[in-house]
């Protein structure tokens, strides 16, 4: 287990009311052991003028679910994650449904983490895979 503390899907999914989270239909799904899962459209909010899924969009799941990922591996009390880089190449384009992602540590540090996020169609294929440093800094 990589997580320190074990958030409701609800309580995560509550945290991200108001903010891009919420506006972009992303919405968490699963926590397991060593892994974080959400959903997001692909509609009206998350396309390109093409009618593809946004590259931006999918940057925003993943920074989103490793954000996330991150904070559950911290006393937040004492300390915060921010994202320090964050990479996606796009393999596979998307017209319509939801897409998955997942994201699972690479590596677990005392200043920083990396996190790996797959995003997947509804057919289970890969459509996105993305890295995103996170800098954890005690809170003053």
């Amino acid at each position: 287990m990589v997580f320190s503390q074990k958030a409701s899907l609800n309580q995560i999914n509550q945290n991200g009311k108001n903010t891009m989270t919420d506006h972009l239909g992303i919405v968490f799904t699963e926590v397991g052991d060593d892994y974080l899962s959400a959903t997001m459209p692909v509609d009206e909010r998350t396309k390109q003028p093409m009618g593809l899924l946004h590259g931006g969009a999918n940057v925003v799941l993943a920074e989103t679910l490793g954000s996330v990922a991150a904070s559950l591996t911290i006393d937040l009390q004492k300390q915060i994650c921010v994202g320090l880089e964050i990479n996606a190449n796009h393999l596979k384009g998307v017209r319509s449904g939801l897409v998955t992602g997942i994201t699972k540590p690479i590596h677990i540090g005392k200043s920083t983490q990396i996190w790996e996020i797959k995003i997947t169609n509804e057919q289970g294929q890969l459509c996105c895979i993305s890295r995103i440093t996170m800098a954890i800094l005690d809170k003053k």
